[in-house]
């Protein structure tokens, strides 16, 4: 990891170092679960060919997205998971990068 790069991250919330799972090991268990079940309703809702089923997965997609949403609050919050700080050179030259591929959009470069 580059020195100049940060974590964000909250303090850390102590749970018992035991060979038993803690707190952290579940809402971490929860929360790989839940990804994995949103991109398993996203790749459902590509091929559901009837409007009803759609629909119910859509829901249903929703609503796990969003306990996804709550468990890495809740994570975050709690200091149990922290991301990395962005680094602006290197958002700057992504942003560069892909303005220039605005002039490929049907509508001429322009957002709407």
């Amino acid at each position: 990891m580059n020195q100049n790069q940060q974590k964000i991250q909250k303090p850390e919330a102590q749970v018992p170092k035991t060979p038993q799972m803690n707190e952290r090991d579940f809402i971490n268990d929860l929360l790989t679960t839940e990804k994995y079940m949103t991109t398993s309703y996203s790749m459902a809702l590509h091929e559901a060919s009837h409007q009803g089923l759609y629909q119910d997965i859509m829901q249903i997609f929703t609503e796990t997205e969003q306990c996804q949403r709550d468990l890495y609050d809740l994570m975050f919050k709690k200091g149990w998971y922290a991301i990395e700080a962005a680094d602006q050179q290197k958002l700057q030259q992504s942003y560069q990068q892909f303005q220039g591929y605005t002039n490929q959009f049907p509508s001429g470069g322009t957002l709407q």
